[in-house]
């Protein structure tokens, strides 16, 4: 017994090697990096990094500052909105194809088509469409609805809800393939024991599939959550902040301060903010991913 450990310590040598540049890439760029944004975040830096502590000053000017709080605001709107109705398109889409219908793979590919472009990209189409001169509203008042109006960007009360178009519009798809994926491994056998029953298949979803595919959701609310944290192309691409400070995120906040403002202490104080949030997302779903597996 004495000598298991040893050996097994020596299995797959070369692989545990190999992965050494890996390991400490990720303890140098990552650790290292937020370990020393973390700590720079407690100085009065500026234009430099600065040795000279001032303690929790910078975060009570961060939470002091209206653009902010807006901007806290704004991915609250936007994040809940987001993962509720992307889950929920990308659910009835992946139901829809499910069904054996022809041309799934035609219908599938055009769905995820818009996940493959850039949020830059993304964010000027909806620019375009949504712009009151040339857009959705032009052609609609071209056919005779002239008292029609549609330009959420250039209305300050709902201009977060314009880019929440454009993030539904290219995430949508992937949620839907994601979706898929989890419905075709349920076993066919389930459905036929539901017909037989006589079970509404909108009950057969609600009470038995969508039970089972909890990994597939919990995974899937991971991906749209870290999305959600970094929202940045989508609102230099429409809107760049505007109308004022209407639709100003976390992420452009922490690059107007850091690259912009000059203000190193303030930007990395606000991605000290980010970087708590994304924990928040990330802790919980570790914990229900692997701490749920030790348990069983």
């Amino acid at each position: 017994m004495a000598t298991g450990k040893p050996i097994r310590l020596f299995r797959n040598l070369s692989s545990k090697i190999a992965a050494i540049p890996m390991i400490l890439t990720v303890l140098f760029v990552f650790v290292g990096g937020t370990a020393w944004t973390v700590t720079y975040s407690f100085t009065s830096s500026k234009l430099l990094p600065k040795t000279k502590f001032v303690g929790l000053r910078q975060y009570e000017r961060l939470w002091e500052t209206e653009r902010w709080l807006v901007s806290i605001e704004n991915l609250m709107i936007y994040g809940l909105c987001s993962m509720v109705l992307s889950l929920l398109i990308g659910f009835i889409l992946a139901a829809l194809l499910d069904q054996k219908i022809r041309f799934e793979n035609t219908f599938r590919s055009i769905m995820l088509y818009p996940f493959a472009l850039s949020f830059i990209v993304t964010g000027l189409v909806w620019q375009w469409l949504l712009n009151p001169d040339f857009g959705i509203q032009k052609i609609i008042n071209g056919l005779g609805f002239t008292s029609f109006e549609f330009n959420p960007l250039y209305n300050s009360d709902i201009v977060i809800y314009g880019v929440l178009i454009a993030g539904l519009w290219q995430g949508s798809g992937l949620v839907m393939v994601l979706m898929l994926a989890g419905l075709r491994g349920i076993d066919q056998d389930i459905w036929k024991a539901s017909r037989v029953d006589g079970i509404p298949a909108w009950k057969t979803y609600l009470f038995i599939i969508i039970p089972m595919m909890r990994p597939v959701f919990i995974t899937t609310l991971v991906l749209i959550a870290s999305g959600i944290v970094k929202l940045y192309d989508l609102i230099v691409a429409q809107t760049g902040g505007g109308p004022g400070i209407a639709s100003e995120v976390p992420a452009k906040y922490v690059y107007d301060y850091m690259f912009q403002g000059q203000n190193l202490g303030q930007g990395f104080a606000a991605s000290t903010m980010m970087l708590l949030a994304v924990l928040i997302v990330i802790i919980p779903w570790a914990y229900l991913e692997f701490g749920g597996k030790k348990r069983g």
